[in-house]
C-alpha cells in the first residue's frame, strides 16, 4: 500500500484544501436556518427553494402499547356510563344498555370526568333527570325563538301602522 506524497516533487508546497462538509458543495458555508433571508446576502434561488431540514429522532421506540379509549358514553335513556376497557367504538352493534336495553345508537360521548361510583342507582337517577331537563329545554328552544320572531314582527307591523 503506497501513500499519497503531500508535497510535489518539485519541491514546491501545494496548498490541500479540506475536504467540504456533505451537502455544502459550494465555497460558502451553510446559512443559518433562524437567519433573516434576503436577495442582498443570498442568491434569488436559495430563497424559491424550500430549507431541507432533516429531522431524525434520537431514538425510536422500540415497542408501543395500546392505549385504551379513556373516552366514556352515556346512555341517553337511564344515564348509565360506559367506561370498560374495550373502547366503545370495538363494541359490537348489538350492545345494548345492561340498565335499561336501549341499543348501542342511543349512547352519546360523555365529557365530564368518570368517577368510581358513577353508575350508582342514585347518581344515575340524579344523572337521568339532568339529561331530561336538557332535552326539555332543547325541545322548548325552537317555540321560544318563533315566538319571539312573530312578537318583532307584530311590533313592526304596529309601528309602521301607526305612523
Amino acid at each position: 500500500m503506497a501513500l499519497a506524497p503531500t508535497a510535489s516533487l518539485h519541491g514546491a508546497k501545494s496548498i490541500i484544501a479540506p475536504p467540504s462538509p456533505p451537502g455544502n458543495v459550494g465555497l460558502r458555508r451553510p446559512s443559518d436556518r433562524f437567519a433573516l433571508k434576503s436577495s442582498f446576502f443570498t442568491p434569488s434561488l436559495h430563497l424559491l427553494m424550500p430549507a431541507q431540514v432533516s429531522t431524525v429522532p434520537a431514538t425510536a421506540p422500540k415497542y408501543s402499547m395500546r392505549v385504551a379509549s379513556k373516552q366514556a358514553y352515556i346512555c341517553r335513556d337511564c344515564g348509565y356510563i360506559y367506561n370498560d376497557r374495550t373502547p366503545f367504538e370495538k363494541v359490537p352493534d348489538s350492545y345494548f344498555c345492561p340498565v335499561c336495553g336501549a341499543p348501542k345508537r342511543r349512547f352519546r360521548p360523555y365529557e365530564p370526568a368518570v368517577t368510581k361510583n358513577v353508575n350508582d342507582k342514585d347518581v344515575r337517577k340524579a344523572r337521568k333527570e339532568q339529561i331530561k331537563r336538557d332535552e326539555a329545554i332543547g325541545q322548548a328552544l325552537p317555540f321560544a325563538v318563533a315566538l319571539g320572531v312573530a312578537a318583532l314582527v307584530a311590533l313592526y307591523f304596529y309601528i309602521n301602522t301607526t305612523s
